[in-house]
């Protein structure tokens, strides 16, 4: 079992890092609003009268075309892990915008595609048959579409591998790396909305802004995705420094480096982790910190639940490692009350760990509830042990009794622990049934949705 000291020090840290900082979601969101009402003026103000159904089709054509174009920076936005939105708003609700960003910019292209080539059609006398026809000749005489063909079929592609279904179906590694392509495809599309579009060519401060928004888009990204993780890596210089077992099938990965106190890291947060070992080099996955960074140490805790995780206990010490972030919003920030009430599920004891250590309190304001399968599975609990004598927290396991039965973590057994429940601060990681259970357990039990603090790390 590894062993990680220094707990006061990291509180100190915990406490000079500590700002209460307001979730930003909603500024954003009306921002994206807005940008959507300006979209839909631009077409409103260049759309002449409407004489007959050809031109209805193509002006319906026209302001889904502009709506996707503009959805299509934000999906790209989404993926530029912009501090901002990973550590404030949270890595997991940025993914789902941006999973809804791309089905709602698939569903726009489509229309686009269907309706303008649907009205150009029309004008050339032919019906809806011709739609394919009329493509094809697009395709080859109108300029910068065969660009747009490509693009929209590479999102196209993407789309229909991020079904759930399908994609549950596809290895980790292949479904992210198609994913990337994302990127191409956005650039391929971009360039035939501004050589093609009636709206770009009558209004020159509509082009600057959109090569505006693109630009910051592509900023942020290359910034972001490229830049700052090879500063991190090149200043941390971050390498395996050990491999030790927890519990059954969990390990800890020790992690040495260059003052990594200084990496930025707050506990609840998680990198991407790439390790540069054969078979695992071009792997990347999220795991969290399950002790708050050290001077020269860092640590996550996986268990070994797929081809990677399971990798990991085979790493040589001195193996090099690649890091992205820190990213995630469960942070000690996160605290609006005195009391807290930390629940961890299976290995999503890793963050709570680290919070469990770190977050500011006196002897009974910090309870951490543990739910696993039996007690051969409590990883780490011989640390939290000591952290909860040390800090006069209190520290409760639920387990499977002998015969299987799980435990029984309800509204009313809540409130039969911890009878003050709906004034607690909660901090929840587990499996996503779990969570979701413990949830609703933690709402009947009359604790306020604003006061429950998850974010899931399947990204």
């Amino acid at each position: 079992m590894s062993t990680i000291a220094g707990g006061r020090a990291a509180r100190r840290q915990t406490l000079r890092r500590i700002r209460p900082r307001r979730n930003p979601a909603v500024p954003l969101l009306l921002a994206v609003w807005a940008g959507a009402v300006g979209v839909v003026w631009l077409w409103w103000s260049n759309t002449p009268a409407i004489a007959n159904n050809t031109d209805r089709i193509l002006g319906a054509g026209r302001i889904t075309g502009l709506l996707a174009g503009y959805l299509m920076a934000l999906v790209v936005l989404q993926m530029a892990r912009v501090p901002a939105l990973e550590r404030r708003v949270g890595s997991d609700r940025v993914a789902r915008w941006h999973a809804m960003s791309g089905r709602y910019t698939l569903c726009l292209v489509l229309a686009h595609l269907i309706l303008t080539m649907y009205g150009y059609a029309l004008q050339a006398g032919l019906g809806f048959s011709g739609i394919v026809e009329q493509t094809i000749d697009s395709v080859n005489t109108l300029p910068d579409m065969g660009k747009a063909a490509i693009g929209t079929s590479l999102l196209l592609f993407i789309g229909l591998i991020s079904i759930g279904g399908i994609r549950r179906r596809i290895p980790y590694d292949t479904w992210y790396h198609i994913h990337l392509l994302t990127y191409a495809a956005v650039y391929l599309s971009f360039w035939h909305q501004l050589s093609t579009g009636n709206d770009f060519a009558v209004q020159p401060a509509a082009t600057t802004a959109w090569y505006a928004l693109y630009g910051t888009v592509t900023a942020l990204a290359l910034w972001y995705r490229v830049l700052v993780p090879i500063r991190l890596n090149m200043r941390h210089r971050m390498r395996v420094a050990d491999v030790v077992e927890e519990a059954p099938g969990v390990v800890s990965v020790l992690i040495s480096g260059r003052r990594l106190h200084r990496i930025g890291a707050e506990a609840g947060q998680f990198f991407r982790w790439r390790f540069m070992a054969p078979g695992m080099r071009f792997s990347s996955h999220p795991y969290s910190l399950s002790a708050a960074p050290r001077p020269n140490m860092l640590r996550i805790t996986v268990k070994a639940i797929g081809d990677h995780t399971s990798r990991l206990r085979e790493l040589e010490p001195g193996t090099r490692v690649w890091a992205e972030g820190p990213y995630g919003a469960m942070t000690a920030s996160r605290r609006r009350s005195g009391k807290v009430l930390l629940i961890a599920g299976g290995v999503g004891i890793t963050p709570m760990r680290a919070l469990f250590e770190t977050l500011p309190g006196s002897p009974g304001d910090l309870t951490l509830l543990y739910r696993a399968n039996s007690t051969q599975d409590l990883a780490l609990w011989d640390e939290l042990a000591a952290i909860a004598d040390e800090r006069g927290a209190r520290l409760m396991y639920a387990v499977n009794s002998p015969d299987g039965e799980r435990p029984d973590i309800s509204a009313e057994t809540l409130r039969r622990k911890l009878p003050d429940v709906d004034s607690h601060d909660v901090f929840l990681c587990g499996p996503p049934g779990f969570a979701q259970q413990v949830y609703e357990a933690l709402r009947g039990a009359g604790v306020p949705a604003r006061r429950i603090h998850h974010e899931s790390f399947e990204m």
